[in-house]
């Protein structure tokens, strides 16, 4: 799997952008992990003779997939707040869905996939995606709930944990918080949270397997939080899911 800098139309709203081309013939294994975002993903299909683009959701709990007859994908993650004003739909209706840009945009989401079937580079798809992307922005008025939303998943990430501070910095009620968040966002404040908190333990994971320590430096209140959340976004306690990955 290979990343490309996102180009300076995408790089305002977009976080990763990542590149998939399994070996000829063998299935592609996706493991959606719960991290609040909504991502475009563009599929090539049939050696690059159809496609499609889809809009996917953030999760709520993880989903795995094992498809055949890829030949790449083009994973375009949003940063959290700004999928919604692009893409012309709430984002707290793709929660947990996968959706066709073409029901989204209409004959616009078609000629977009043809548009990126045509390009010869993943630096081209970016460029041809980029420009897409700009020309929404251009195009669509974002409200003040949208950066409202925004600012709290700042202060969320940057270790701030109850909703009623977060509203009381930001100069709103916890109700217009949640309001605004799961708009935008796709989930609400408190949810968001506990996907902070279980993408730092894994990234944790990848060097250490000392979980009570994993606990306490990704914000939980001891190792039993951990498991519990893990059990609940994840499907599995953090031990299996190691041994799964490690495997």
């Amino acid at each position: 799997m290979d990343s490309a800098n996102p180009t300076f139309a995408l790089a305002r709203f977009i976080e990763d952008v990542r590149d998939v081309v399994p070996a000829a013939g063998a299935p592609l294994d996706v493991e959606q992990i719960p991290d609040g975002r909504t991502t475009l993903v563009f599929r090539v299909l049939e050696a690059g003779r159809k496609g499609d683009v889809a809009v996917a959701g953030p999760r709520t709990r993880a989903k795995s997939k094992h498809a055949m007859g890829i030949a790449r994908v083009v994973v375009v993650q949003f940063k959290p707040g700004w999928s919604g004003s692009l893409l012309g739909v709430a984002t707290n209706e793709l929660t947990d869905r996968t959706v066709l840009l073409e029901d989204i945009w209409g004959p616009a989401g078609a000629d977009l996939c043809r548009e990126l079937l045509e390009a010869p580079t993943l630096p081209a798809i970016v460029d041809r995606l980029g420009r897409a992307l700009a020309l929404r922005s251009r195009q669509t008025f974002e409200p003040a709930s949208a950066r409202l939303a925004r600012q709290a998943v700042r202060l969320l990430e940057n270790g701030e944990v109850r909703v009623e501070s977060v509203a009381t910095q930001l100069g709103v009620t916890a109700r217009h918080l949640r309001r605004a968040f799961t708009e935008h966002i796709g989930i609400g404040p408190k949810e968001y949270a506990r996907t902070v908190r279980l993408q730092r333990a894994l990234r944790s994971a990848a060097t250490s397997k000392d979980w009570a320590r994993i606990a306490a430096e990704s914000g939980y209140y001891d190792q039993a939080h951990l498991i519990s959340d893990f059990r609940q976004l994840v499907g599995v306690t953090p031990g299996a899911f190691a041994k799964r990955h490690a495997a």
